[in-house]
């Protein structure tokens, strides 16, 4: 690098050099030592387009010569986005190893099912309110200690076993392990949510699912 003839320096001395023709010099001598020891047929981000040019796959830039590629593979701008790769791939490693942890979690708690339940319905109105109401009894006398029976509404749109979907039904759903789950089908009508007359009761002695369901009354 000529250091000749610059701002600040005696004649016949090396001139100072400037901040950004150091950085340049440091960068060639960088490029020069990588071309000693660096195999560019190894680096997973050289590429060499149609048009001769030497490319970076990950800053997406273009390079004139192997030097130049290689004086930019020392900078800051590739070092930074070679960190962040390595974290990204790091991130789907972790990813990938929970989901396949989860997948093999849920292949080992995969429970047998033992057939459905036994139940009975009654319908009847309340004498006092004069509601219809419904009231389901489910049996599993072979249910876990730790499970508690669970139920759920369903939309006529939501199911996929009768079609067409009928909107004048809705359905209530039971669930428990290790028992299939059981549907019934009832009249899409507002449900009285009030707590002292839509009645659940999980009889822990005798294994019975107990639910009322009350049926707002019509004006």
């Amino acid at each position: 690098m000529d250091r000749q003839n610059r701002v600040g320096s005696k004649p016949g001395a090396g001139g100072i050099a400037s901040s950004q023709a150091q950085a340049r010099a440091r960068k060639q001598r960088l490029a020069e030592l990588a071309m000693e020891s660096f195999d560019l047929s190894k680096d997973p981000y050289f590429m060499q387009n149609s048009i001769g040019r030497y490319e970076c796959k990950l800053c997406l830039t273009q390079h004139k010569t192997e030097s130049n590629y290689l004086a930019h593979t020392q900078g800051m701008r590739h070092q930074k986005n070679i960190r962040k790769r390595q974290m990204q791939n790091a991130e789907q490693a972790n990813n990938s190893e929970a989901k396949l942890a989860a997948q093999r979690a849920a292949k080992k708690i995969k429970i047998p099912r033992i057939g459905q339940p036994g139940y009975r319905i009654s319908k009847g109105t309340d004498p006092n309110t004069g509601q219809r109401y419904f009231y389901f009894e489910i049996d599993y006398p072979m249910i876990d200690e730790k499970i508690q029976p669970r139920h759920r509404f369903m939309s006529a749109y939501e199911q996929k076993i009768d079609l067409p979907p009928d909107p004048n039904f809705q359905y209530l759903l039971f669930a428990a392990l290790p028992y299939e789950t059981i549907g019934f089908k009832i009249p899409n009508l507002p449900i009285d949510t009030h707590r002292e007359k839509f009645v659940s009761n999980w009889n822990h002695e005798k294994k019975i699912m107990s639910l009322k369901v009350p049926f707002v009354k019509e004006a």
